[in-house]
C-alpha cells in the first residue's frame, strides 16, 4: 500500500456538469522523498519512509539528523511509513507524487482531527440533559448517576463521562478523488477530511 503524506488546505465547493453541488476538500500532497527502503530478509517486513516538507537541517534534532545523512537525503519536517510489496523496486532518494493517483479513485485518508478540549457529557456524549422543572437544580447538564453504591462500589469501565473531547486518529475510507492538479500538486476529494487547515494528513492508494 502505497501513500503521500500531504496538508489540508481547506474545504470548498464545485458544480459537476448537472449543475450539482460537490462539498471537497483541498490537499496539497506530495511530492514526498523516500528516506529510507525496508526489506523482508533485513527489518522482517517491506516498506518505505516517506519525508514531506523540506527543512534546514537546525530544525532537525540531532538522531535524525543523522538518519537523514545515512540515507543521503534533505532533512524533512514530517516522516511516515508505508508499507509496499517487497518486489517494489523504490529506493532511497526516489521522488513519490500524485501520479499514483487516478480521477476517481476511491482512497483512504487518516488525520487527527480538531481538539475540542475537556468537555461535557451533553456536547461529548450527546446527553440531552435534565428536564428544567421543580426539583432540579445545579445539575442540568450533568451525567448522572454513574456508580453502585455496596456492590461492586466502584464505576465499571466505558461509562460514558465528561473528558477529552477530539484530537484523536481519524481514519475515512472510500473518499473519491474529484480533481488533480499536478502542477501545484493539489488533490480534490469529495466530502471532509479529518484535522483543521494546515493539518497534516495521509493519503493512502
Amino acid at each position: 500500500m502505497i501513500g503521500l503524506i500531504g496538508k489540508k488546505i481547506g474545504m470548498t465547493q464545485i458544480f459537476d456538469e448537472n449543475g450539482k453541488v460537490i462539498p471537497v476538500t483541498l490537499v496539497k500532497a506530495g511530492p514526498c522523498t523516500v528516506v529510507q527502503r525496508k526489506q523482508v530478509n533485513k527489518d522482517g517486513y517491506s516498506s518505505v519512509q516517506m519525508g514531506f516538507e523540506e527543512c534546514p537541517e537546525k530544525r532537525v534534532k540531532k538522531p535524525l539528523q543523522g538518519h537523514f545523512k545515512k540515507n543521503n537525503v534533505n532533512c524533512f519536517r514530517h516522516l511516515k511509513e508505508f508499507l509496499v510489496e517487497s518486489e517494489d523496486e523504490l529506493k532511497s532518494g526516489d521522488v513519490v507524487d500524485l501520479d499514483i493517483f487516478q480521477l476517481n479513485d476511491m482512497i483512504k485518508i487518516t488525520g487527527i482531527s480538531k481538539g475540542k478540549g475537556f468537555q461535557g457529557v451533553m456536547k461529548r456524549h450527546g446527553f440531552k440533559g435534565f428536564i428544567a422543572s421543580h426539583g432540579v437544580h445545579e445539575s442540568f447538564r450533568g451525567g448522572g448517576s454513574v456508580g453502585q453504591c455496596a456492590q461492586p462500589s466502584r464505576i465499571f469501565k466505558g461509562v460514558k463521562m465528561p473528558g477529552h473531547m477530539g484530537s484523536e486518529q481519524i481514519t475515512v475510507k472510500s473518499v473519491k478523488v474529484i480533481r488533480i492538479d499536478k502542477d501545484n500538486n493539489l488533490i480534490m476529494v469529495k466530502g471532509p477530511v479529518p484535522g483543521g487547515r494546515n493539518g497534516v494528513v495521509y493519503l493512502y492508494k
